[in-house]
């Protein structure tokens, strides 16, 4: 690098000439400078946006691949031991009193050192296997009857109303059918194996998708119901995921309680599906939600799901380094352990002490995220994510500690987030949907079946029972 020279032995030509050529060079060093600042902005953007997961953020657990983090809990190390609690009944196999078939084991009827026959053996240990008799299935024939009176008349039997082919599937093989491709999510074409590799009775893809359109026809007036209680509830979880419909995206609606699961299919995500449906332009209870703005503008009650926030700050807190964060997420899990404990509302005074706490800790946040100056160009200046997070807490406060001020109203929205798990879960499995009408069937009979189950009800029996023409009727509060 050349040396600066001597500016005490320039003359002021050369002086003159120096300051003539590096003049222009300022205007260059403010405008590479600018462009650094720009690009370390979005380098950290960029850094920032690949160490999201979907513990620090609201990226699904499939997004992480390889680098899935490791399971971290918010509960306080030592709490609970490992396994299971105290209380728990378990699941393994006890013995039954009156055993099915009893196979005995006789010793030997001479003894094997003096030859001498021995006396009768008693019973002097039992021990019991668990298993499934030979699957098959049972074909019954229904035969018509004919007779003459003597005057002539011919009198024929009926055959019942629901035998009306020549041959044909029965309740419990279309029960069958539908459990393992709506509750266990299994794929068209395995199950029709499954059938034949079970029971004898290999199907069609076809034949599967004709039994699950019989059972969304008789379904159907029970579900609409069920979604007509939902609008009545106190409380509701609200969600939505994308599915794939003849390679393109539909939205899977969902609308639950702890006893209630409602799922609806639409092409749009927001506001028109939501007047499709006509389900929550009507309710008017607490909607727990993850705060998308098409929830926002429904007229009732909000509560946010706090399960979000957590994942946030967890993020502001490990990949910002803002020990803010850390603090309001104890904050937050403190406050949700003590309405486990003593149930909400909390006393008057309790939820003024969190909600102080609370605006202490967005002022320090605010505090280490200055707000960006206008930019001077159209529509609102961008901010730092940290400092959205801080906006939205602020703005929405009295929604994000709703489950502090309001009885029944809980600390996340994993009712909603888990009624459509399974779907993802189709989804993968099937890899989406040949029609819309396949996927608006789905929701049909998944609606039903994860109703049922929240209610402890068999799910093969009711599905027999449907195809018999008397489908169970859940609980609706």
């Amino acid at each position: 690098m050349e040396s600066l020279p001597d500016l005490n032995c320039l003359s002021v030509a050369d002086k003159d000439a120096l300051i003539g050529e590096l003049w222009p060079l300022r205007a260059l060093v403010v405008d590479l400078s600018a462009q650094v600042a720009d690009l370390t902005a979005r380098v950290t953007e960029l850094q920032g946006r690949l160490a999201k997961n979907s513990r620090n953020s609201s990226k699904p657990p499939s997004s992480d691949g390889l680098n899935k983090p490791k399971p971290k809990s918010l509960r306080p190390v030592g709490e609970k031991s490992t396994g299971g609690q105290a209380g728990h009944a378990g699941h393994t196999l006890k013995r039954v009193a009156s055993p099915d078939r009893i196979e005995t084991h006789a010793p030997a009827s001479h003894c094997d050192v003096c030859q001498r026959p021995l006396s009768t053996a008693v019973v002097v240990e039992t021990r019991q296997v668990f298993d499934l008799p030979p699957l098959r299935c049972e074909v019954t024939e229904h035969q018509v009857l004919q007779t003459q009176c003597t005057c002539g008349k011919v009198h024929l039997g009926r055959f019942p109303a629901a035998v009306t082919a020549p041959v044909q599937y029965g309740p419990r093989s279309k029960a069958a059918v539908v459990q393992l491709t709506h509750h266990h999510m299994l794929p068209l074409a395995r199950t029709g194996e499954l059938m034949g590799d079970l029971f004898g009775l290999p199907m069609s893809d076809a034949t599967v998708l004709a039994i699950q359109a019989e059972a969304q026809v008789r379904l159907a007036p029970t579900v609409a119901a069920m979604g007509e209680a939902l609008t009545a509830a106190p409380v509701a979880h609200a969600d939505e995921t994308g599915m794939r419909v003849a390679g393109k995206i539909h939205w899977l609606h969902v609308l639950v309680t702890p006893l209630l699961t409602w799922l609806g299919e639409h092409p749009k995500r927001g506001r028109q599906a939501f007047d499709a449906f006509g389900l929550l332009m009507v309710f008017a209870g607490t909607l727990i939600h993850d705060g998308w703005k098409p929830y926002r503008e429904l007229a009732c009650q909000h509560g946010l799901c706090n399960a979000h926030h957590l994942r946030e700050l967890t993020y502001v807190f490990e990949q910002l380094g803002q020990a803010w964060a850390k603090c309001l997420i104890d904050l937050l899990v403190a406050a949700c352990h003590e309405v486990a404990a003593t149930g909400a509302p909390l006393p008057a005074g309790r939820i003024a002490h969190y909600r102080e706490a609370y605006d202490r800790i967005l002022t320090t946040g605010e505090a280490a995220n200055p707000r960006a100056p206008p930019s001077g160009k159209r529509g609102r200046t961008k901010q730092s994510k940290a400092l959205n997070l801080i906006d939205r807490l602020r703005l929405y406060a009295d929604d994000v500690w709703r489950f502090m001020t309001d009885a029944g109203v809980p600390f996340t929205n994993n009712l909603g987030e888990q009624a459509i798990r399974m779907p993802k879960v189709k989804q993968k499995v099937s890899g989406g949907f040949r029609t819309a009408g396949g996927l608006e069937t789905f929701c049909t009979i998944r609606s039903y079946l994860a109703t049922l189950h929240k209610q402890g009800m068999n799910l093969f029996t009711a599905l027999t029972l449907t195809f018999q023409g008397a489908p169970p009727q859940p609980r609706f509060e």
